[in-house]
């Protein structure tokens, strides 16, 4: 030990007493610190927090006199885990860990939110490797004694002195893997700072569009076996031969054309897409060889295709694999790319790659297949592969590019008034996939009507409550809480964060208003103040503040379509969680603020009166449905996952239709800690509804409307739920067996209103592909091409 590193080491003291908890290596320092001074770092850290005990701890350290303590103080960091610091001090650089410190203040200001909406322990996985051992075992610990929001204050305190460089993206991949809301505050890359949030319609639910494959049995692969063994009634199986609609649909793509693929949810297009893949690759003179990408938009949906491919094709001795953004940090993209015939992708994978030269150009490809294409517009991932297609075909280059594939249930009609407007927007679809040909089943239509049932619609308009007590309640806390935000915001001064602060003329209760509270807290990411103490406060309040009313909203959605009782219910559980976590005066001053009310909320939530009689026309329609058809399958979308629960409860606890024993299904995303399915549940559900006789209601989100296949169910409830033109044609197509309904309850007339323009547009769709279909195919290209340009 020189007198130099004595002197960097007191120089360089804020970053150690910053990242360092003494506690953690005082056992691997035995030998230069006495018992008494053990003790008194401890009581330290207990009495005054983790900062003091390192103070103090550096404080000793500082005072040793014996030989070796700086060798020890180093190996005792290395033992520990502390390898950020380690080199630091070794190397007398503290660049990394200072490049941490913007992420720290960030993380800091996103406190608040982060504890409400994180589950650590579904995160801690990916995250441990950033922690050290001890403080994953703690945050465990928290967890099991003090509920999930004490434990994400506890992973944020870890994290917040984390000395590993890679925290932040490990964080932020350990979000986007759980489908987490925080992910779209965690902002790692710099170019990302200023996307846009999308603002939807109240109808336009944001819920998680994961998609999940079910085949029906004569041309299956079936999902049941990942998460139960198979037996002889769901073997996994691909179909002996394809049907002639099928066949039809090949027939553009095998003639080697780019070519958009239309046709029912339920049809078989996976299937479809095998056989173009299966033809593609087989005309190939020996010496060269074809490689084909097909693109999955969700995780789920990749591994699902990644599986059917794999059976399909590695039989007929190719090479099969993919990369998500799960695996992509630990695989070469560049290696999976060149050493397989086909690859399953996620479309960012593939965007990443082009962007940072690892795949040179579009060319290493022969064949792209586009699953979901409709989706191909604005800043999705399939437009920037696209639009890295369309300039290298307008560029001039000599390279040839790939053929492409599209496939969809529905290619939608935006904003479009009439036939002509619709056609202009199917062009442009076209003309960012560079497809000349639309295919659709025309020869063998009746054979497809077969497979792809069309239910009958009907339309109930039902009664909300004449006077809501309940909703006046929390509208008056919310109002309050708005009022501690809006103070917040005057004592910014000159500092506005544009037109967030504009409070007035919301509605609570609504997704308009979830999308308002996202708009404050991504405009809170960017507050700067010339006191960091201070900015640092306000900050925290605003996130403290907007969380709260996030889950008042939520509350008022769930006693619109739902009972009081379990809007109440999720309160109770929210605040108790509160209590049990930091609960700063903030919180204490929120939770007061109910705990005043809760007397009279419970009181109004009992009172039978205030019954939910969109309830009782609900219950009317599955007895009357039920006393017909006893053995009838059932799916009822909802709008959130927090009504998905309440409506199970209601059902299982109401003696009249508890039979039903409903199942759930919801996507991964969490927008609030205690919901969200991991994909093997996802399965189990799916799973259990199909073969299991005494489940005969499935209650989803729209994570069941793309994608999800389940044979025979005959009756599909949208339970205030409406949506584009396009969801409306995937929901529909769920009711698959004959004789099916699909019932719209609805007590807003305008949202039935929307659902008859969802059908007009349908034909409009429709009319305007039979239109464009009629088009010479030159014509069609020259008009893509001028798109294009």
């Amino acid at each position: 030990m020189s007198a130099e590193d004595r002197r960097n080491l007191h120089a360089f003291r804020d970053y150690v007493v910053k990242t360092l908890d003494p506690t953690y290596i005082l056992s691997h320092m035995a030998p230069w610190f006495k018992d008494d001074e053990v003790q008194h770092i401890q009581a330290e850290k207990n009495n005054k927090g983790t900062m003091e005990a390192a103070s103090l701890f550096l404080k000793f350290l500082l005072e040793r006199q014996e030989e070796g303590w700086f060798r020890g103080f180093l190996d005792a960091l290395g033992h520990a885990g502390y390898s950020g610091l380690y080199e630091a001090i070794e190397t007398w650089d503290f660049q990394k860990i200072e490049s941490l410190e913007e992420y720290r203040s960030l993380l800091k200001r996103l406190q608040p939110e982060f504890k409400t909406t994180v589950n650590p322990k579904d995160i801690l996985p990916e995250m441990s490797q950033c922690l050290i051992s001890q403080e994953c075992e703690e945050i465990i610990q928290v967890c099991s004694n003090k509920g999930l929001m004490a434990g994400a204050e506890k992973m944020v305190e870890c994290l917040l002195r984390s000395d590993k460089e890679n925290w932040p993206k490990t964080l932020k991949l350990a979000l986007e893997m759980e489908e987490s809301k925080f992910s779209e505050l965690w902002i790692v890359d710099k170019d990302a700072k200023n996307v846009e949030p999308k603002v939807l319609e109240d109808d336009e639910m944001e819920t998680s569009d994961i998609q999940i494959f079910y085949k029906e049995e004569p041309e299956c692969q079936n999902l049941s076996q990942n998460s139960s063994p198979p037996s002889a009634a769901s073997p996994t199986c691909m179909p002996l031969k394809p049907r002639n609609y099928q066949l039809e649909l090949t027939l553009p793509a095998k003639e080697g054309k780019n070519t958009l693929i239309c046709a029912p949810t339920g049809c078989g297009k996976t299937f479809v897409s095998l056989l173009i893949c299966e033809h593609h690759l087989k005309k190939f003179p020996q010496e060269q060889k074809g490689k084909v990408v097909f693109f999955a938009i969700h995780l789920p949906l990749y591994e699902q295709q990644k599986s059917i491919f794999s059976d399909y094709f590695e039989k007929l001795g190719y090479k099969v694999a993919g990369v998500s953004g799960v695996t992509a940090e630990t695989v070469s993209v560049e290696q999976i790319v060149e050493n397989n015939d086909i690859i399953i992708l996620t479309p960012q994978i593939l965007v990443n790659s082009l962007r940072n030269g690892t795949i040179p150009s579009l060319s290493v490809f022969t064949l792209m297949i586009f699953d979901e294409c409709h989706n191909t517009g604005k800043n999705h991932p399939y437009n920037m592969i696209m639009f890295n297609y369309i300039d290298q075909k307008l560029g001039g280059s000599s390279d040839p590019l790939p053929q492409v594939i599209g496939l969809t249930a529905s290619v939608g009609t935006g904003d479009a008034k009439n036939t002509n407007e619709a056609m202009e927007y199917i062009c442009k679809l076209c003309a960012s996939l560079d497809t000349a040909v639309i295919a659709t089943v025309k020869d063998n239509l009746e054979e497809l009507e077969e497979v792809a049932y069309k239910p009958q619609k009907f339309f109930r308009k039902v009664e909300s409550r004449t006077t809501d007590r309940f909703k006046c309640i929390i509208s008056q806390l919310m109002r309050e809480t708005e009022s501690l935000a809006k103070s917040i915001f005057d004592e910014l001064g000159t500092v506005t964060l544009e037109n967030v602060s504009q409070i007035q003329n919301r509605s609570f209760g609504t997704q308009k208003y979830e999308q308002w509270i996202v708009s404050v807290q991504k405009a809170c990411m960017v507050v700067q103040l010339p006191d960091k103490d201070e900015e640092s406060r306000i900050c925290k309040a605003l996130y403290l503040y907007t969380s709260h009313l996030r889950k008042y909203n939520d509350a008022l959605m769930i006693n619109e379509h739902a009972r009081m009782k379990d809007a109440l219910d999720y309160l109770k559980d929210f605040f108790a969680e509160v209590r049990s976590a930091g609960f700063d005066e903030t919180e204490q001053d929120l939770t007061r603020r109910f705990e005043e009310k809760l007397k009279e909320l419970e009181s109004v939530s009992m009172d039978l009166s205030n019954e939910n009689p969109k309830l009782k026309d609900l219950s009317f329609i599955l007895q009357e449905e039920y006393h017909l058809n006893p053995e009838s399958r059932t799916i009822l979308f909802v709008k959130t996952r927090a009504l998905v629960d309440a409506l199970k409860k209601w059902i299982e606890e109401n003696s009249e239709l508890s039979f039903l024993n409903p199942g759930i299904l919801t996507g991964r995303g969490k927008t609030n800690q205690n919901t969200g399915m991991t994909l093997p549940a996802q399965k189990c559900a799916l799973d259990a509804f199909r073969t299991d006789g005494d489940k005969k209601i499935l209650i989803a989100t729209s994570v069941a409307d793309e994608g999800i296949d389940i044979a025979e169910c005959n009756l599909v409830i949208l339970y205030e739920y409406v949506g584009n033109v396009i969801r409306m044609i995937q929901t529909r197509g769920r009711g698959r067996a004959k004789g099916s309904k699909c019932f719209l309850l609805t007590s807003n007339a305008d949202v039935i209103e929307k659902e008859k323009i969802n059908i007009y547009k349908e034909n409009m769709m429709n009319e305007s592909i039979l239109r464009l279909q009629t088009w010479n195919e030159a014509v069609f290209k020259e008009k893509i091409l001028q798109i294009q340009i």
